[in-house]
């Protein structure tokens, strides 16, 4: 038994060994099978991830179906905080993981997409998931930030199409340069596609997309850094050891050392050599080695997509490289790179081969998947987790200020805009929003010049206007470029100034009622442009309005049985006030033919009243009078019974009319106050006409000092009323603070034009006031001659202000010039204006008084002629 037991455990050991063995040789042979069919294994390999890549993509697909999409629209005074900014992106960052358990990671981020098609500077959308949705619908920017649900939006395809993919580059632990927010961080990316062209099919898009980092993602990044600083301090304290033992050999080896050992009387000092102490490798600082990932706290990873497109060759790839400079404004130690390689000429990114597929699959289903080194912190983005701010410079594209076009009824011409690439075009505003306009600015800095060009694109467009020059020097600046035969019968000239030897003179008869206007309107037009321009009120004046208002209603009864009799040749004028007061045999005829056209009011009022007023009572009513009869221009003008002028018909037909006054002295400014008092009088009268049929008319006052110095309470109203009968009233002067306080303060408040040349600085601060100070009156005040700043309403919003130059006639209507035909157009406004010889008319005037009493005298009742015969015996 004894001898048996060594056979058994060698025994054991052999069977063992033998397991071993054969466990080595089945390990040996396994590997060489799969080294000779390894094909098999990658096989296995490719078909276990293709599936699993497969079943993603179709998850991450189904999960993008669960998306939405925010646009945000921003004021012009958006100014938000760091702070405000940064509580957007933890919202962005929170609301990525808004998806159902199964969605892959690729499908859980918020996509912030930066825009530029033309139809705004840069639109500014976020998509992501639609269980974030009243996340981020609940905005930290306030009431200048709208948030409001956006449509898809769908490209057509165009011919050229650019893509790039941008990475983290440089120091990727370092964080990208931080910006600051004024200016805008946004405003490199603003003027790369400032001078985008939609009519050339011009597109650039940024997207980028914000994805919570992983743990153990972030875990594996951070053990990766760590490991490389390690070898890298290793290296270091490797190549510093070589150094120095390089550094001490030499030294012993040096003919000095071998001098010094020689020399030396001390024992052993020569023998052997010196002892290097290699460094020993310097502790590596997590802080310093994983920088902005050492922390956790607003990690994020992100992933930065730019398609550019055009259908012209060259500008999609010329916009991408200015898309790519505008990002490097945020490189610092990082930088924004693009992603691909370079081989000479060529190179090879997200628009080729392999990678093109996988970037528009990305871009097309909002998947994110970025590279390895995109990791970055929320402030790292703080340029781009809000839209532009006040500080951003915004170009003027022409969705937001249309082109003008010539001809076209619905444009109305501003100015000479300046775009970024240094093209210039023809501004306008839609002639429905453009109610007022307002121009400021110094004499002969183009406010007229800019009145003029757009009154002679709206009539060249079909539009009525009426434009009250006191200078006159607008007519003849605006001749040759009216002098078109289509324009011609449309054209009236209204000149008051008697100029050459043999002047013609149209004429007017306020208390006219031959076109059918209502006696009561015309009463009180008269009587206010009266008040107005003497400074009449109920307190001052109350006697001699009384008087005035009780003579015009005669009068204007007088013409309206005239008319009525068929007799328009026999009206009153505004001279027969004074025959009507002072000369008792036309009072007595007068009062006789019109007893039964009055009121018992106003009957008793000339019965009972009037027999105790005091001859000098009258002279308050009867000098302004005087001196219009003693002009001989607006004696023959307002002499006439059945005037030619008459505003309201000039509105109604589209009419283009001319006014200009003789001056501004006190007879032309009631004579001004006038005629302002009846444009006023017809444009509420279109009250008896359907909206929908009321025809657009435009008056331009040019000199609104002059003008309203004869009727501010009439140009007020104007600015306040008209827009209802859609007059829309433009008025143009030097300076705001020249203004009576009515007009100015109804002038800026409804205004939705407001324009002003250079000037000094006192008289434009009132305009850049109502602008915020942007621009300063600084800067408006150094500008050039013509040059123009222009707030202007455009889609229901306010643009501007806009740098324009304003419009030169003989540049914008050079193609319109007719200087041959001026001296047809005068004759044939004129003709429109029935201007007659000023003799003729002055010997009508002088005539009319007669004429008129001969129709009292034949138009009045027997009885009534008796009861007139003693009135005028008790009265004398």
């Amino acid at each position: 038994m004894d001898s048996a037991a060594p056979y058994l455990t060698h025994g054991s050991d052999d069977t063992a060994a033998g397991q071993v063995l054969g466990l080595v040789t089945g390990l040996v042979e396994a590997a060489d099978w799969v080294y000779g069919h390894w094909y098999l294994l990658a096989l296995v390999i490719a078909v276990c991830w293709g599936t699993g890549e497969w079943g993603l993509r179709r998850l991450a697909a189904k999960a993008s179906t669960q998306r939405m999409a925010l646009e945000l629209v921003t004021t012009r005074h958006f100014d938000p905080s760091l702070e405000e900014i940064f509580r957007r992106g933890v919202q962005l960052a929170r609301a990525s993981t808004a998806m159902p358990w199964w969605a892959p990671r690729r499908a859980k981020a918020v996509q912030i997409r930066l825009r530029a098609d033309g139809s705004a500077p840069l639109r500014y959308r976020i998509e992501g998931p639609a269980g974030g949705e009243r996340l981020l619908s609940i905005t930290p920017f306030g009431p200048d930030v709208t948030i409001q649900r956006a449509r898809p939006i769908v490209d057509t395809p165009r011919a050229h199409t650019v893509r790039a993919e941008f990475i983290l580059r440089g120091k990727l632990i370092a964080p990208l340069r931080e910006v600051p927010l004024a200016p805008d961080p946004l405003q490199p990316l603003v003027d790369a596609v400032a001078d985008l062209r939609a009519e050339l099919g011009d597109l650039a898009e940024i997207r980028l997309d914000i994805q919570r980092a992983p743990k153990w993602a972030l875990r594996a990044r951070r053990l990766q850094l760590m490991g490389a600083a390690r070898r890298s301090e290793r290296r270091e304290a490797q190549r510093a050891a070589r150094w120095l033992r390089q550094d001490a050999s030499g030294i012993d080896d040096s003919l000095g050392w071998q001098l010094q050992q020689l020399l030396t009387d001390k024992p052993g000092s020569g023998t052997g050599r010196r002892l290097v102490m290699p460094p020993a490798p310097r502790r590596v600082e997590p802080a310093e080695a994983l920088g902005k990932l050492a922390e956790d706290d607003h990690l994020v990873r992100v992933q930065l997509l730019v398609m550019c497109a055009s259908n012209t060759e060259g500008r999609a790839q010329a916009r991408l490289a200015q898309v790519q400079a505008a990002l490097d404004v945020f490189g610092g130690r990082s930088r924004w790179a693009m992603r691909g390689w370079r081989l000479g000429p060529w190179r090879i990114g997200a628009d080729h081969w392999p990678t093109r597929k996988g970037f528009q699959r990305r871009w097309d289903l909002g998947h994110c998947q970025p590279p390895r080194a995109n990791w970055v912190r929320l402030e790292e983005l703080t340029g781009l987790l809000k839209p532009p701010t006040v500080h951003c410079r915004l170009p003027v594209l022409a969705a937001d200020l249309p082109t003008f076009t010539f001809g076209d009824p619905q444009l109305l011409l501003q100015g000479i805009y300046r775009g970024p690439d240094g093209r210039e075009r023809l501004v306008a505003t839609y002639t429905e929003e453009t109610l007022f306009e307002v121009g400021v600015g110094k004499a002969g800095g183009g406010k007229t010049e800019r009145a003029l060009a757009q009154a002679i694109g709206w009539a060249h467009a079909g539009g009525g206007l009426v434009f009250v020059d006191p200078h006159r020097d607008s007519w003849p600046r605006a001749l040759p470029f009216l002098a078109h035969d289509h324009l011609m019968p449309r054209i009236a000239l209204i000149d008051l100034n008697g100029l050459g030897a043999h002047p013609k003179v149209s004429s007017w008869n306020p208390l006219g009622m031959h076109h059918g206007q209502a006696p009561h309107e015309v009463v009180e037009a008269i009587a206010d442009a009266y008040a107005s321009a003497l400074s009449w009120d109920d307190a001052t004046a109350p006697r001699a309005l009384t008087i005035l208002t009780a003579a015009l209603t005669v009068l204007v009864a007088i013409n309206q049985a005239a008319c009525q009799a068929g007799q328009p040749e026999a009206q009153a004028t505004i001279f027969h006030v004074r025959a009507l007061l002072t000369d008792a045999g036309f009072r007595a005829a007068a009062l006789a033919a019109v007893a039964d056209r009055l009121d018992e009011e106003s009957r008793a009022w000339w019965q009972s009243v009037f027999p105790t007023l005091p001859p000098d009572a009258f002279a308050v009513v009867l000098n302004p009078i005087a001196r219009l009869a003693a002009n001989p221009v607006t004696r023959a003008f307002l002499g006439q019974p059945a005037g030619v002028y008459n505003i309201r018909a000039a509105m109604d037909s589209r009419m283009i009319v001319w006014v200009c006054p003789g001056g501004n002295g006190p007879t032309d400014r009631l004579l001004t106050a006038l005629l302002a008092r009846d444009l006023l009088r017809a444009a509420r009268s279109r009250r008896d006409t359907p909206e929908h049929k009321r025809v657009p008319f435009r008056p331009y006052f040019d000199e609104l000092i002059t003008l309203t110095g004869a009727a501010p309470e009439t140009i007020a109203a104007m600015f306040e009323d008209l827009r209802k009968y859609k007059c829309h009233v433009h008025g143009m002067t030097q300076l705001l603070s020249r203004l009576p306080t009515p007009v100015r303060l109804s002038l800026v408040q409804n205004a939705s034009t407001l324009a002003t040349t250079a000037g000094s600085k006192s008289a434009i601060t009132p305009i850049t006031a109502e602008w915020g100070d942007d621009p300063s009156p600084e800067r408006v005040a150094t500008m050039e001659r013509f040059e123009h700043y222009v707030s202007m309403n455009v889609h229901g919003r306010r643009v501007g202000p806009v740098r324009l130059r304003g419009p030169h006639l003989d540049d914008v209507f050079a193609a319109q010039a007719r200087p041959q035909q001026a001296g047809a157009l005068e004759r044939a406004a004129q003709a429109n204006a029935q201007a007659f010889p000023l003799e003729t008319l002055t010997d009508r005037a002088t005539k009319q008084l007669r004429q008129v009493a001969a129709f009292l005298t034949a138009h009045t009742p027997a009885g009534a002629a008796a009861v007139r015969l003693s009135k005028e015996n008790e009265w004398n």
